[in-house]
């Protein structure tokens, strides 16, 4: 088991590269959360919106990095 310093500083530099892929996705014109596919209803007097082809993404993206994790980590 990895030891609790070690896998706060792994998530730590995870969630500082998503930032980055976030911002540089954001700076080419891809405005994650609003991707083709995405759903918005706007209403008079409301807005509801899904993000569905974003939620999609995000899943197989988490996936394949618990795969890699898993994968690397070895059998038990």
């Amino acid at each position: 088991m990895m030891h609790p310093a070690k896998m706060m500083i792994a998530v730590g530099v995870i969630v500082a590269g998503l930032g980055l892929v976030w911002l540089a996705l954001s700076r080419m014109g891809i405005s994650p959360g609003r991707l083709p596919g995405d759903v918005t209803v706007r209403g008079e007097n409301y807005v509801v919106s899904f993000p569905l082809v974003t939620c999609l993404l995000l899943s197989a993206l988490l996936t394949a990095i618990g795969w890699l994790a898993m994968r690397w980590r070895g059998p038990q």
